[in-house]
């Protein structure tokens, strides 16, 4: 297929924490709200000049100093922020907003503070620690609407003025459904019996919506939406097959770029700070005020392993699922980060409730936080699995 315009340019953004767009939006006077969970709901850290970053560590290396402070026990992620804050790449963040979404991640954050990584310029920095929901209940709801309003509203309303009142927030929310919308408009030609897109370049794509200041992109990403629908996909299809990618956060492109090619096509993104659910529209009333509309849907929509009410525990098996009679996917890959644990948890029973329950082929796999150490094992496993895919295509007298 012909290169998309802008995807290069996507690419290089993704190279850096502290990217170009961010440095952009800081220069005209924004307020970079940086944050590490997909539970934080995220129009309400764009409010008037703030933009959200949520924080990545690409080309991770060394983790040395980073599992002096956290032990090497603790899931790569959460090592790898830390290690990328000591050496101060995120100096660009006016405060960091984190929930529990798990004890890792947390502690990760906690160092960050207690050896004071950020904001020794700026006397306004914070750091927020919000509470969680578990469950999906009116009190959860409540409690997220309490949580957000003090760790999140108030502090930024306080240290740096920002507007927080219902007008606000709903212009915040208008902005951030333009977003989604393209986002998942640009998702929609994967359902495509021959795409028009890979699963690689569209990562590339919702992966600078959740680092980049979403106003620097939108314009890209409009003009991309306009290509692609004159784009025309190769006459020899390359896919042996298509799969649904699970699991916990993707930050490595290279992850999705070595399933491909190995044939099987990834034509959905169920994992963390994908587009579902990430990028999912909120729709508001205007008879409820916008905070709890907007809390409401983050725990409605939330397909977080954390959370464990048995309506979330086998709702999320069914949502797989459905992408992937939706997507028409052969298979699901479930994958999960090294000793992440609630990912660890959801991918055994996931793996086991798809093949079961639900008769889908499942490779269940753990992976670095940067493919690249490790690249050949998780290469073979995926030339395996796509082609137990073909002999059982072969078996059922299909493709």
């Amino acid at each position: 297929m012909r290169d998309l315009k802008h995807l290069i340019y996507f690419e290089d953004l993704l190279q850096t924490a502290n990217n170009e767009l961010i440095q952009k939006a800081k220069k005209k006077g924004g307020i970079a709200v940086a944050y590490t969970c997909e539970n934080v709901p995220e129009p309400l850290l764009n409010l008037g000049k703030c933009f959200s970053i949520r924080l990545s560590a690409p080309q991770t290396g060394s983790m040395d100093i980073a599992t002096f402070y956290m032990t090497n026990l603790l899931c790569e992620p959460s090592r790898a922020l830390l290690e990328r804050a000591i050496e101060g790449g995120f100096n660009f963040a006016d405060c960091v907003i984190t929930p529990d979404g798990c004890t890792m991640l947390n502690r990760c954050v906690e160092n960050m503070e207690l050896l004071g990584t950020m904001g020794k310029d700026n006397p306004n920095f914070f750091h927020e620690y919000m509470e969680i929901a578990f469950k999906n209940t009116p009190a959860d709801v409540d409690l997220a609407v309490l949580q957000c309003t003090n760790h999140v509203l108030n502090p930024l309303h306080e240290k740096y003025g920002v507007d927080i009142s219902d007008k606000a927030i709903r212009k915040a929310v208008e902005k951030h459904n333009k977003m989604v919308r393209l986002v998942r408009a640009i998702g929609d030609f994967r359902k495509e019996a021959h795409p028009r897109i890979t699963g690689y370049e569209f990562h590339v794509l919702c992966l600078a919506t959740y680092l980049c200041p979403i106003d620097e992109v939108m314009d890209k990403l409009e003009e991309t939406l306009e290509e692609l629908k004159t784009r025309e996909p190769d006459k020899k299809e390359p896919w042996r097959c298509r799969v649904v990618l699970v699991g916990s956060e993707v930050d490595d492109s290279g992850l999705i770029k070595l399933i491909e090619e190995q044939g099987a096509y990834v034509c959905a993104d169920r994992f963390c700070f994908g587009s579902i659910p990430g990028r999912t529209e909120i729709v508001l009333n205007d008879e409820e005020d916008a905070l709890t509309q907007v809390c409401r849907h983050y725990i409605q929509n939330c397909q977080c392993p954390r959370m464990m009410s048995m309506d979330k525990v086998y709702g999320r098996k069914e949502v797989v699922a459905n992408l992937a009679k939706e997507y028409n996917a052969d298979g699901v890959i479930y994958e999960q980060v090294k000793f992440c644990d609630p990912w660890a948890y959801e991918r055994v029973l996931g793996s086991h409730m798809l093949q079961e329950d639900y008769s889908y082929p499942v490779l269940s796999v753990d992976r670095p936080y940067n493919i690249a150490s490790s690249a050949g094992q998780m290469r073979t496993r995926v030339q395996a699995f796509v082609e137990s895919i073909e002999i059982k295509n072969i078996q059922k007298g299909g493709k």
